[in-house]
């Protein structure tokens, strides 16, 4: 199993931005594809972003596509995400998961990292 911790959540005003990072180890990751995922306080979990690390395709809700890049870097077994153009509904804990390809369950989450944008 991979084992996820994310870093880099804080307090940002609205229109302002931040760079999530997720560390990964513990296992053979170079096929896994990997997530990020948000839940802010009274609303489920949702996704926000997806890379498979070995071609680097990503994928994004449409809630964040022209604010929101992710992007890896295998030296560093880390993958981010870039967040621009904040908004006060960006708020929430940002997870990081990961999954196997041809699965749609994700076995491997961090604890999260909150970020909280200020109107």
């Amino acid at each position: 199993q991979v084992q996820l911790v994310e870093s880099g959540g804080e307090l940002v005003q609205a229109g302002g931005s931040l760079r999530l990072s997720c560390a990964a180890s513990g296992r053979t990751f170079s096929n896994l594809l990997m997530a990020w995922f948000r839940q802010a306080p009274g609303y489920e979990r949702e996704f926000v972003a997806e890379i498979t690390w070995s071609g680097g395709r990503s994928a994004l809700a449409d809630s964040v596509k022209g604010r929101f890049t992710m992007s890896k870097d295998n030296a560093k077994n880390t993958v981010y995400l870039q967040m621009n153009s904040l908004k006060p509904e960006d708020t929430a804990v940002y997870y990081c998961a990961a999954r196997e390809p041809g699965s749609t369950r994700y076995s491997s989450w961090g604890r999260g990292t909150q970020v909280t944008v200020s109107s």
